[in-house]
């Protein structure tokens, strides 16, 4: 009997980094040891003005394409997880569409934060097993540092721009996603707010941006760490139970990469060894919907993950969202 299986990944951050020193040197009140003791970030990147969403997508979308073996024209539906797209109207989805050349494919957007990869999988899963789709495009690109108060060192150390996607179809052959689980908090959702922007708060005025409604906010920040310690660990178990796996028998977590020190305390309560958690949030800083696709892809091509390996993606998000997948590879 076939099943989900994942054809391709692939990946892509701008080239400019943005380093905790660099950060210092704006006049932000911190220091590279304070944000490195906290959060485990070292340094991000930062797309170019004229650099869209779409555009990081692309570039993850092609890399996907070409370790498939496919072209953009054997797609039949994109999915493109973001919370920057390019504009609300077209969706990002379409821009990327375009972007790829491949007019016969379907494509929209999922709005689900830094969950966003983990829900654009689930949604191509149901596509797949009812035969609608044959093979689906599932890329999370953000590009979280136009979203920033680059004054508020709570909010503005944490983030970075990239993208990554994977190809999924049906077979027998290759990657297999044994299953994933999705779930939100809409009565919670103020925790992680970009209040500006929506029919809220449009047309957009002096007023608004002035009270900082156009930046992303965080509230609470130690309640929404706990919140999230807690939808992580529970995701894991949900995942790993769904599928009779026991955790101690899970090769590799790639969750979401939001807080180093929040995976280390996850590691210690489940019982494995941190050094299972892939981390590239030193590096890239955390990307919402594209924090695990970018770690999935670097871990498929640094060769850390090999054949038969089981791999858990648990994620979090503003919204408030939160999911896993598990993954035989």
């Amino acid at each position: 009997m076939s099943s989900i299986r994942i054809l391709g990944t692939g990946s892509y951050v701008p080239p400019k980094i943005l380093t905790n020193f660099d950060l210092q040197k704006m006049g932000l009140d911190t220091t590279d040891e304070w944000i490195v003791q906290r959060t485990g970030v070292s340094e991000r990147r930062v797309a170019e003005p004229d650099v869209c969403s779409s555009d990081l997508a692309y570039e993850a979308s092609i890399r996907a394409l070409d370790m498939a073996g496919m072209t953009a024209r054997d797609l039949d539906l994109v999915i493109m997880a973001t919370i920057t797209p390019d504009t609300c109207c077209p969706s990002g989805a379409n821009w990327l569409e375009a972007k790829l050349d491949a007019p016969q494919a379907v494509a929209f957007d999922i709005t689900a934060a830094c969950s966003g990869f983990i829900f654009g999988l689930n949604v191509a899963e149901q596509y797949l097993k009812n035969g609608v789709y044959r093979n689906i495009l599932v890329a999370g690109s953000e590009i979280m540092t136009r979203t920033l108060d680059w004054k508020d060192r709570t909010t503005c150390i944490l983030w970075g721009d990239g993208a990554g996607a994977a190809i999924l179809t049906t077979g027998n052959d290759g990657p297999e996603i044994l299953s994933t689980h999705i779930h939100t908090d809409g009565a919670n959702g103020l925790d992680l707010l970009m209040p500006g922007g929506g029919s809220k708060t449009t047309p957009i005025s002096h007023e608004s941006v002035d009270k900082g409604l156009h930046t992303l906010n965080m509230i609470e920040a130690n309640a929404s760490f706990r919140v999230a310690v807690r939808h992580f660990i529970d995701s894991i178990k949900e995942a790993a139970d769904y599928n009779n796996v026991d955790v101690e028998n899970i090769d590799w977590f790639i969750p979401h990469q939001a807080n180093a020190r929040m995976f280390k305390s996850i590691a210690k309560t489940i019982g494995a060894p941190f050094e299972k958690f892939y981390l590239t949030i030193q590096k890239y800083g955390n990307i919402s919907s594209a924090s695990c696709a970018i770690a999935l892809d670097e871990a498929v091509r640094d060769g850390s993950i090999r054949k038969n390996d089981i791999i858990c993606l648990p994620v979090f998000g503003g919204g408030l969202t939160w999911g896993s997948a598990l993954i035989r590879w």
